[in-house]
């Protein structure tokens, strides 16, 4: 339960790392496993405590994101469990409104149309002011957790949270706000070094709070090309590892391990295994062996079944998982999906992918 009552520190003692262990590189006996999206809608639990519920309300509530977030736990035999909270809270601590509408997914009530519109928002954000309910709900699942497994925070990344700013919304084209990167290149940069500057804070009170990984999401670097992934976004990835562990350094805090998830950004593996994260997250659309072949043996893998394999029968999400763990290989390696979990499925076929990586990981480990 996620009862209010433990001191903010003194955490209890981690049971299983094997998913830090991974991430940092180290042999583990079975390959660690854990979904994106695995707080969420697939699970009637998830629908029952949050139904009545506004969305960036259960956002702000640490009682409520403690209990959705232990809640796949109590079902799976995950590695890891994952902070339930939104990447757009950050530009609603730049002072912009967001709403989750039914439907339709989140809508920025007035998106940045001009870049006047910049001056609209918060220039120094004090994040415990503006996200201390992250870090409240961090602390409290990280107790709550009692040891279990290891609890992972995470942020969008600049380019993604700017393209939702100025889109207010999904886009299947982002159009809108890539104009704003070949019109708008000086003032593009201004907003994304805006958006660095909160993420490193945020990222740096998320360990503080208790997270013990972190993982930054580029989830629209597949809208870019080469060329401006390099201008746009690959300077800021680079910049939030870096200036993350600096902070925690200087801080005398755990240097956690960082994983960055560019969606469809195949093109940039290469400078990603530079880029100061320990862990590099793949979609569904690449290899294996050449997201291996790309970044070498000093960085961890994470991925990448495509996530609509587990409308699959059981059976076959076991071949499937099979096949992703020869491919991999069983060390420096995190078992995932390619994105997240979709509303529609299956509990039972997520238990199916959940123990499949355990027992294929350890037989081949063994044999």
């Amino acid at each position: 339960t996620c009862s209010l009552l433990h001191s903010p520190k003194g955490f209890p003692k981690l049971k299983n790392d094997t998913f830090l262990r991974a991430a940092r590189g180290e042999e583990t006996e079975h390959t660690p496993v854990w979904c994106m999206r695995q707080a969420g809608r697939y699970l009637p639990e998830f629908q029952d405590s949050r139904a009545s519920q506004d969305f960036f309300a259960t956002c702000q509530s640490p009682k409520l994101c403690c209990e959705l977030t232990l809640q796949p736990l109590r079902r799976f035999p995950l590695d890891a469990a994952i902070i339930f909270s939104d990447i757009l809270v950050v530009p609603r601590a730049l002072g912009m409104e967001v709403l989750m509408v039914p439907g339709k997914g989140p809508t920025f009530t007035e998106p940045l149309k001009e870049v006047e519109d910049l001056l609209k928002l918060r220039q120094k954000v004090d994040v415990t002011a503006e996200l201390g309910y992250v870090f409240k709900a961090i602390t409290l699942t990280r107790h709550s957790l009692e040891g279990k497994v290891p609890l992972i925070g995470f942020s969008g990344a600049p380019w993604t949270l700017m393209s939702y700013m100025i889109e207010g919304g999904g886009s299947t084209t982002m159009a809108k706000a890539k104009s704003w990167l070949y019109r708008h290149p000086e003032a593009s940069h201004q907003l994304l070094r805006l958006l660095a500057n909160v993420i490193i804070d945020y990222l740096v009170g998320q360990v503080a709070a208790g997270a013990q990984a972190l993982q930054l999401f580029e989830s629209h670097a597949g809208h870019l090309g080469p060329e401006q992934f390099q201008d746009f976004a690959l300077p800021y990835i680079r910049d939030i590892a870096q200036t993350v562990k600096s902070k925690l350094k200087e801080e005398a805090l755990p240097l956690v391990p960082m994983i960055i998830f560019a969606k469809d950004a195949h093109y940039a593996l290469r400078d990603l295994a530079h880029a100061g994260y320990e862990v590099i997250g793949l979609d569904w659309t690449i290899r294996p062996q050449d997201a291996r072949a790309q970044v070498g043996k000093d960085v961890t893998l994470q991925g990448n079944l495509d996530p609509c394999a587990l409308y699959a029968p059981k059976e076959k999400i076991g071949e499937l998982v099979k096949k992703m763990l020869e491919s991999f290989g069983t060390q420096r390696y995190i078992a995932n999906l390619g994105h997240g979990l979709y509303p529609d499925m299956n509990p039972e076929h997520v238990g199916a992918f959940v123990e499949a990586v355990h027992a294929h990981s350890r037989y081949i480990n063994k044999h």
